[in-house]
């Protein structure tokens, strides 16, 4: 069975480049991205390293942790934090966890249970789907889950972008039409009476029967 939104994101212990953790607790009552890497010393790969670092920040304003995974020992990891330094100018500063048994992402299904006890000899495209990102709530439930080609690096703006609209859409009973950003419009869910809406959001636009809009609600 593959993992699917709602679904308890699986717990596990593992070494990291922060020490040992035990995922569920490290998120504590926050969110989490977890975002997954078939090797380390890969060019997309390292850009998205850095590229995350940068970011770090933005994470930690919507309570917000991030972690990532690769399939290679932390002590490669260690390694590889200077390229990504050297590639992006970024210093990661969030915990790596080092898979080196395939254990996680055999966990997280990225890889089948076939796959072997090591990640020993493997190259990039033997792990070719250990390609990941899980949006994961503080109800420690999945939220998000996008899987990308080795060749096309993520776009971490858009996790932002979809996290804004978890979060919102978990307080307030709304949802957000395609392309949304922080500001834009949202759609009154079919939940929320014409009534209710008028109470909740005043004002909003019938556009359709079943589709009808309003200004964002505040925090």
């Amino acid at each position: 069975m593959s993992l699917r939104i709602n679904d308890i994101a699986p717990d596990f212990t593992a070494e990291t480049t922060q020490g040992t953790i035990k995922f569920h607790d490290w998120i504590g009552d926050g969110w989490a991205v977890l975002f997954s890497h078939p090797k380390n010393f890969t060019p997309v790969c390292t850009t998205e390293l850095g590229t995350m670092a940068g970011l770090e920040g933005d994470f930690k304003k919507r309570n917000v942790k991030i972690i990532g995974i690769s399939v290679d020992p932390v002590s490669s990891h260690d390694k590889w934090q200077a390229d990504i330094k050297t590639a992006t100018g970024h210093t990661v500063n969030y915990p790596l966890i080092g898979d080196k048994d395939l254990h996680v992402a055999k966990l997280y299904e990225m890889l089948p249970a076939g796959a072997g006890e090591s990640s020993e000899g493997r190259t990039p495209a033997d792990n070719a789907t250990v390609r990941s990102v899980y949006v994961i709530g503080p109800d420690k439930k999945i939220k998000l889950v996008l899987t990308y080609p080795m060749t096309t690096g993520r776009n971490f703006d858009e996790i932002l972008r979809v996290i804004d609209s978890i979060q919102l859409t978990a307080k307030h009973q709304v949802a957000t039409p395609a392309n949304w950003k922080q500001g834009d419009d949202v759609i009154i869910t079919a939940a929320v009476s014409n009534e209710d809406a008028i109470k909740r959001f005043g004002a909003y636009e019938t556009v359709l029967p079943y589709l009808r809009k309003t200004k964002q609600p505040s925090a």
